[in-house]
């Protein structure tokens, strides 16, 4: 028998459950067929302009869409200008908190009802960010966290594959915590190959090679015990899916888009709660 190579099926099934999303809306929407104002996503972009572009498509495939028309509105500031998180967070570089509030006004000024930024870091910045504009923004840690608690409920420990400036402040710690997940960080020389792998090929356009340096530290927090790999950098979810290990792969990123989709469509995401 034929086999379906992998990313057909991941194709179909993106289809199917788009498919079937759709339907559901369509009939709660009642005869005219039409469902109410959606909402504009405004996407804080430039941190990277790859993973903005990712993040992009993949608010695409999962939107339940039949043609054009029926896809979101969707505002995109991709501001290269933002200085690097990281940087910022270990004390080497400025602050990127001034471009990240201008863009986010810019977004507001545009007719974002509410934002999302495809970077872990820099929800370093999260709560002083929001404080600088009227509409929400999304918050990626909180949300990975809820879904970890509803889909994965017996995960006690979950490796956390990211920058050094998510793992210095702990991004991931407190919002885990409070579901009582236990983060299993790489060994600092594990953690020097994680950079590496993203800023030397991801970011640059190597994906194949940042691959194999991902799935490496991957398979070492597997060792150390990890139930489950998050993908705590929107870069490490470019290249990690789900399938490439023997545990659970946690995609940040993924979750981000489809909140984002159910929020402007006005619609519950797998139980998760959006907090503005």
């Amino acid at each position: 028998m034929k086999q379906i190579n992998q990313p057909f099926k991941r194709k179909v099934y993106l289809y199917q459950t788009a498919t079937s999303r759709f339907q559901q809306l369509y009939e709660l929407s009642g005869s005219s067929g039409k469902i109410l104002k959606k909402k504009v996503i405004g996407i804080l972009g430039g941190m990277g302009p790859e993973a903005t572009a990712e993040l992009f498509y993949r608010i695409i495939r999962a939107t339940p869409a039949r043609k054009d028309q029926d896809h979101l509105g969707i505002i995109i500031d991709n501001n290269p200008k933002i200085p690097d998180r990281t940087a910022a967070i270990i004390g080497k570089g400025p602050s990127p908190l001034p471009e990240m509030v201008e863009t986010a006004k810019n977004l507001e000024r545009a007719g974002a009802d509410f934002i999302i930024m495809p970077c872990v870091t820099a929800h370093h910045y999260y709560e002083e960010l929001k404080k600088s504009v009227k509409i929400p923004i999304l918050d990626m840690i909180e949300l990975t966290a809820q879904k970890i608690e509803k889909d994965f409920p017996s995960v006690n420990n979950a490796g956390l594959i990211a920058t050094m400036g998510t793992i210095k402040n702990k991004t991931y710690d407190q919002a885990l915590g409070r579901i009582g997940v236990r983060v299993i960080i790489p060994p600092e020389s594990m953690e020097e190959d994680v950079m590496k792998a993203v800023y030397n090929y991801i970011k640059a356009g190597s994906l194949t090679e940042g691959k194999h340096i991902i799935v490496n530290v991957a398979n070492q927090l597997i060792a150390m015990g990890a139930e489950a790999i998050i993908c705590g950098c929107t870069e490490v979810s470019m290249v990690l899916k789900s399938g490439d290990l023997s545990i659970p792969v946690i995609d940040s990123l993924q979750i981000l888009a489809e909140t984002a989709v159910a929020t402007a469509l006005g619609t519950v995401y797998g139980g998760i709660i959006v907090r503005g």
